[in-house]
């Protein structure tokens, strides 16, 4: 119980609560998803970025839909 009025106290610091009600967040969730797209952009794990692996899949699905319509 003791975390979750730390939560309560916490979330009652974000400015907007009666003009906003619970959507003052939005912005919040708006900075993580474009630092979670910058991520999959620029990171390289090993030697491919997410967006590498992506189009090497979308290329792969073609190809295979190429030759079954060609048999």
């Amino acid at each position: 119980m003791l975390v979750s009025e730390r939560l309560k106290r916490l979330l009652k610091l974000v400015p907007g609560q009666r003009r906003f009600g619970f959507y003052r967040f939005l912005p919040f969730f708006f900075v993580l998803g474009g630092a979670m797209e910058w991520f999959m952009i620029n990171v390289r794990i090993g030697k491919e970025t997410f967006y590498d692996v992506y189009r090497r899949k979308q290329s792969e699905r073609r190809y295979e839909a190429r030759m079954e319509k060609g048999e």
